[in-house]
């Protein structure tokens, strides 16, 4: 009995690491599909001002005086954009960085836009365009909203990846940090643009 004492301990251990690894991998699965889910929430976002972007340049356009190259601008930004493809299994901070400065070129060509659009009259009035730019302002703000909510599940899968003793098994199982959004300077809340119509400053 006393030959077979270390066989047994051996097996023992080995059983019990890998019942904590079994643990540990459904664990890291939540996570991480919550961070995914996150993620799919926060392309749809930006789905949604890519889409509402052609409208918007279409019926800017139909204005023949209107600057052209602030349309192209912001058309070719958008094009940039929607190239660029994320696998929300393996989120690097270079990929997030290139994601970041494509959706930045469309958020900095969307404002020169909306400043030109203000010495237009004629567009101003126009309620479909107003309607387009009221339902651009909320995209806006919720794209800040799900990328608030990714970088949390990001930061719980995170904080779980370095705890000990999970940062020693978690490569194994497959699993890696995920990068965070980071805000540029100034970008804290959504592009500071007049969606009020002229409507006056001092009111």
């Amino acid at each position: 009995m006393k030959k077979w004492l270390p066989i047994i301990i051996i097996l023992g251990i080995i059983l019990l690491i890998g019942a904590y690894m079994a643990s540990l991998n459904n664990k890291l699965v939540v996570l991480d599909q919550n961070a995914t889910a996150q993620w799919a929430n926060v392309e749809s976002s930006y789905q949604r001002r890519a889409d509402l972007i052609p409208n918007i340049v279409s019926t800017a356009k139909g204005y023949a005086e209107f600057e052209q190259s602030t349309l192209v601008a912001v058309t070719e930004a958008r094009s940039k954009a929607t190239s660029i493809n994320i696998d929300p299994s393996n989120i690097t901070p270079e990929q997030l960085a290139q994601f970041q400065q494509a959706q930045a070129g469309v958020t900095s060509a969307l404002s020169r836009l909306l400043a030109v659009f203000e010495r237009y009259p004629d567009l101003k009035a126009n309620e479909n365009f107003k309607e387009l730019i009221n339902e651009l302002e909320r995209t806006e703000n919720r794209i800040n909203v799900e990328r608030n909510r990714f970088n949390g599940a990001a930061k719980e899968l995170n904080t779980k990846l370095n705890q000990f003793p999970t940062k020693l098994f978690a490569g194994m199982l497959g699993f890696h940090e995920k990068a965070y959004f980071k805000a540029d300077a100034g970008s804290e809340n959504a592009p500071k643009v007049d969606f009020d119509f002229g409507k006056d400053e001092n009111k």
